[in-house]
This record gives structure tokens, C-alpha cells and sequence, in this order.
């Protein structure tokens, strides 16, 4: 049996966090976050979609970003936003 590869998986990059503090948009903002997401193409750090804002998805659409990871300590999980997939 073949393993599937998300075709999204060329957008990942080796990035750092733009704002490893917590979510951009929250920090500016002054909104709050339950769980952190990092996009793997730009290092946007944005707030899960169980967060009041969803700012990880939010960039997602916005720009094209299809991949982000777990931004949270112990969490080694991916997600595209697209396939609405774990890859």
C-alpha cells in the first residue's frame, strides 16, 4: 500500500516564529488564545480555531498558507488547512 503525500507539503519551510511570545494578532490586539498555531511557510504564530478570533486559520485563508504545526510545548502534529487533513 502507498502512502498518500499532501501536495500542500511544499509550502513548509524551515521558519522560526515571527512572535514566539503568543499569537500575533492577539498580542496586538489585546484578545485572548487557547491554543497556539505556527504557519510552516512564514512563521506566523496565530490562535487555534477553538480560540475566539481563529487567527491561524484566518492567515491560512487569507494568504495561501495551507500548513501549520502545534505551537504548543509537548504537541508534534501537523495540519493543512486545505485538505482539512493531519499530514
Amino acid at each position: 500500500m502507498t502512502a498518500i503525500v499532501d501536495p500542500h507539503l511544499m509550502y513548509v519551510r524551515n521558519v522560526l516564529p515571527r512572535t514566539p511570545q503568543g499569537c500575533e494578532e492577539c498580542l496586538a490586539g489585546g484578545t485572548s488564545w487557547l491554543h497556539l498555531r505556527l504557519c510552516l511557510t512564514c512563521g506566523h504564530v496565530g490562535c487555534c480555531d477553538s480560540s475566539p478570533m481563529r487567527h491561524a486559520s484566518q492567515h491560512a485563508h487569507a494568504v495561501g498558507h495551507p500548513i501549520v504545526e502545534s505551537f504548543e510545548p509537548g504537541e508534534n502534529w501537523r495540519w493543512c488547512y486545505v485538505d482539512q487533513a493531519f499530514v
